[in-house]
């Protein structure tokens, strides 16, 4: 008996399973908990702007992960020939939000667990990751950080919008100071108190300022 021989009878006709109800089941739970992703990702969004592609993206990704995993628990050979064809593959879709990571690697998780058979795991696991972003996502740790910018034509202006500011806020912190022939740019991150920002309008009416401007920042963007 050659290699072929034994390639052939053990090798190829042992691997082969497929249950087309066992497939519609996990593509089933597949898709509700793709669609349980998609609700979790709208009601904790908190970037810029809201892309219902991203979000459609996660359903298709659950689908498609269970699909490929399925196929490649059913069949050696064809698993062999799916890690050499993915191999190759590149994704350069940019990521604009850190949180979008971990929601495409929950979808990833989730094909890749159904398409094993752990049903169960798939569906508690994504019910406990669930809950935990919707609670940190709806938790208010500190006040709102935004960035101030005033434009003065002296150091005597200056120095009077430095003293309103900090009177008015929780926390006044100096980023950077920018001095040309034009006059002054102060640049500070700034907690404001039970969200008032009326402060702003009083320092654009300070002799000297020729413009106050406020934002909201995360670290990462202004808006």
């Amino acid at each position: 008996m050659t290699f072929n021989d034994i390639f052939k009878s053990s090798f190829l006709e042992s691997v082969t399973e497929f249950s087309p109800v066992d497939t519609l089941i996990g593509m089933l739970f597949a898709l509700v908990i793709g669609l349980f992703i998609f609700v979790i990702y709208k009601k904790t969004f908190s970037g810029i702007m809201y892309s219902t592609g991203f979000a459609m993206t996660l359903v298709g990704l659950s689908l498609v992960t269970t699909l490929v995993i399925m196929a490649v628990t059913s069949n050696v050979v064809l698993s062999l020939g799916m890690v050499g064809a993915l191999s190759i593959v590149r994704f350069r879709t940019a990521i604009k939000e850190p949180m979008e990571i971990v929601f495409l690697f929950w979808s990833l998780a989730v094909g890749i667990v159904i398409g094993a058979g752990m049903i169960p795991l798939a569906v508690i696991g994504s019910v406990i990751i669930g809950v935990i972003l919707v609670l940190f996502s709806n938790r208010k740790w500190s006040h709102t950080p935004y960035i101030l910018i005033v434009n003065c034509v002296d150091e005597q202006a200056e120095e009077s919008a430095q003293n309103l500011i900090s009177r008015a806020t929780d926390k006044f912190l100096v980023k950077s100071k920018t001095v040309n022939a034009g006059g002054i740019e102060l640049t500070a991150e700034i907690r404001v108190k039970n969200g008032a920002t009326d402060f702003v309008n009083r320092v654009n009416e300070i002799g000297g300022v020729t413009n106050a401007t406020l934002v909201t920042f995360n670290g990462e963007y202004m808006s």
